[in-house]
């Protein structure tokens, strides 16, 4: 396992209780005799802090590893950030649910250590690209770990497309969207929509309607390695959305077209050893537990 010698700090603006956790952390990790790094923003809400600041495009060049203090959102914007430079990253959960920052602040210091030790394991989550072009020329891009969403935006009128996979058209359909999401997405957006739950391991993608108006319009799941072309309907009447993990966002036209790939390089995200997918899935999302014994 990887020795951690270099560790950068992100951390989620406006919560008194991230900025809690964080001077714990800081303190936890330069008691070990580390080197420890935060992001710049974060810098500036936390007064001498004494520390070495960098950009969040930086940390990837600096740091052995990462650690994020906030919600799956904070994660999600230091995944986009942060996978090109393989560096891995670990999640402290101040937010709601925490699937993907799955260590609890009552657990910092006995959690981040064994990582430290060594005592780790490592998950590499792939992410999506999209391209939105117009003309033949491109005019939007970003990457996405959960999803990439065509959405009406504003507007509270449906949206018509025609949906290609591999150069093979698919269907045509009137919706009020839709969603494409990784395995990691699949617990995120897409389930609300009715898509299914993928397991993080899976090279699949699964494409999603938002309220067709069909009876028979169903949740897709693919290969990977597909390459997914939507093209919006030329006759379209509004400037639909496409969101890249709800995040960034970007206005498509009438017969633009949005490219939706896989990403060469993947998120190598750390969780503690005894982490285990389903008991996060039982936990989060209120799944019955097991059946008690019977005295009979």
């Amino acid at each position: 396992m990887e020795q951690f010698r270099n560790i950068g700090i992100i951390g989620r603006l406006g919560s008194s209780q991230v900025l809690d956790t964080i001077r714990r952390l800081k303190k936890f990790l330069l008691d070990r005799h580390l080197h420890v790094i935060l992001e710049d923003t974060i810098a500036e809400v936390l007064p001498g802090h004494g520390l070495q600041t960098s950009t969040r495009k930086l940390l990837g060049e600096v740091c052995d590893l990462v650690i994020v203090v906030g919600g799956d959102g904070s994660l999600l914007g230091a995944a986009r950030a942060l996978a090109r430079h393989n560096i891995p990253v670990l999640g402290i959960n101040r937010g709601n649910l925490g699937f993907l920052t799955d260590i609890r602040p009552d657990e910092l210091e006995e959690k981040v250590a064994q990582v430290l030790d060594g005592h780790y394991l490592v998950e590499n989550r792939f992410l999506l690209q999209a391209e939105v072009r117009r003309h033949h020329e491109a005019i939007g891009q970003g990457d996405a770990l959960n999803d990439v969403v065509l959405h009406p935006g504003k507007s509270t009128r449906m949206i018509e497309f025609e949906i290609y996979i591999d150069g093979q058209f698919v269907c045509s359909q009137k919706a009020d969207g839709l969603i494409v999401a990784t395995p990691t997405g699949s617990t995120a957006y897409a389930l609300s929509a009715g898509g299914p739950i993928m397991h993080p391991k899976l090279d699949a993608i699964v494409i999603v309607p938002m309220y067709p108006h069909t009876l028979s319009g169903r949740p897709i799941v693919v290969d990977g390695n597909s390459e997914l072309k939507i093209v919006v309907s030329k006759d379209l009447q509004i400037y639909p959305q496409v969101s890249c993990d709800g995040q960034n966002h970007f206005t498509c036209a009438p017969g633009d077209t949005i490219t939706v790939s896989k990403k060469p390089q993947k998120l190598r995200l750390i969780h503690p050893l005894d982490h285990n997918y389903y008991e996060v899935c039982r936990t989060k999302l209120g799944w019955g537990s097991r059946l008690g014994s019977r005295d009979d």
